[in-house]
């Protein structure tokens, strides 16, 4: 081992011992509530929505929140909202673990809590999360969309819906409307084992930088690191299924992280693209729930977002199982290239309107 080999290995222990000291992101309970919710939403019960594209912002929340007022009045379901937090130690949807750094495991850990500020903050529980201003902000977007014709009626029976909340009584403002968790990809697992805690409640391992944590299509090797890191914590869990993926490796990776095959434990990111969406994700459907696992399917678009989010609900649609949720790249308020998976607010809000009229053609 070089010097600068030693002081860097140096370094990264005692960024590591630092985070261990620190206080958790989250906590145990949080992380039970959402696995709750994720229950609901693989029983077909609910819907997931994962936002995400960096540091979150107050227009992202916003229109998060937006997107969920739409997709719940249409569904007739709760929609269940967590947003990507900030930070990671490598490039966003790198294959693979990351090679650590002392300096960017700090960076990462100050940047996860000021995003759970911001969702745990007045954000949420102000006018940001008002169900009036919030349908004023709809029709004012309807409005000026090229599909208000089509949008218009929806429209029009959310605002029903909501003058009849008022009259009889009803708050704008639930918990449950309110109700955000984080979640992001795997960090390297130095930094998750450093913020891995055993809840006093219930003797068990929590790891507590994220509410959800998800594993990315190239760490999800049976006998990788994260996998063995995943299996052994509470938290709801999610892993990405690319064109690659097969029947057996989901039942695979269900027997070494669901065992109990219990509802609200795993969610599968389906990632592929929209034609392999119709090529494998039948089968991949088709025989994880006839092994008796209930897993949330989610879609996470790669390329062109309305082409494989339609092509997802076709395919639940032809199955008569449940599209779970859709995992988004959203700007929050910043025009996004053009051709990209980078959502827009008017983008997330049109597709938000496209989802709702997939959902009531099934």
């Amino acid at each position: 081992m070089t010097a600068a080999d030693a002081r860097a290995a140096s370094a990264l222990h005692q960024a590591v011992a630092e985070l261990g000291s620190l206080p958790p992101l989250v906590f145990p309970d949080e992380c039970d509530r959402l696995r709750a919710r994720l229950a609901a939403v693989a029983r077909g019960e609910a819907f997931a929505l994962l936002g995400d594209g960096g540091a979150p912002s107050g227009g992202m929340l916003t229109t998060l929140l937006r997107m969920a007022v739409v997709l719940s009045y249409a569904g007739s379901v709760p929609v269940v909202k967590v947003a990507g937090t900030a930070g990671g130690d490598g490039p966003a949807g790198t294959p693979g673990p990351h090679t650590p750094d002392a300096e960017r495991l700090r960076r990462t850990y100050r940047a996860a809590a000021a995003a759970l500020n911001l969702l745990r903050g007045g954000l949420t529980a102000g006018h940001h999360a008002d169900l009036r201003r919030t349908h004023r902000a709809i029709e004012d977007f309807v409005a000026r969309s090229p599909a208000r014709a089509r949008h218009g009626r929806l429209t029009r029976g959310l605002g029903a819906a909501i003058r009849f909340m008022e009259a009889s009584g009803a708050t704008g403002n639930t918990p449950h409307a309110t109700e955000f968790f984080a979640g992001h990809a795997a960090h390297p697992l130095e930094y998750e084992s450093a913020l891995t805690r055993v809840d006093e409640r219930s003797g068990l391992a929590y790891g507590l930088s994220g509410h959800l944590v998800w594993i990315g299509g190239g760490a999800r090797r049976l006998d990788g690191a994260q996998v063995e890191f995943a299996a052994g914590i509470r938290n709801p869990l999610g892993v990405v299924l690319g064109p690659a993926a097969t029947a057996d490796e989901a039942l695979a990776l269900i027997d070494r992280l669901d065992p109990e095959l219990a509802p609200g434990r795993l969610t599968f990111l389906v990632r592929m693209g929209a034609a392999a969406v119709y090529d494998r994700l039948p089968e991949l459907v088709t025989k994880v729930g006839a092994s008796g696992a209930q897993v949330g399917w989610v879609c996470d678009p790669l390329h062109d977002v309305l082409e494989e989010v339609g092509a997802f609900f076709e395919v639940h649609r032809a199955l008569g199982t449940h599209p779970g949720g859709v995992r988004l790249e959203l700007t929050g308020d910043v025009e996004p290239t053009a051709g990209g998976p980078l959502l827009s607010p008017d983008q997330a809000l049109d597709l938000a309107f496209a989802i709702a009229g997939w959902y009531a053609g099934r």
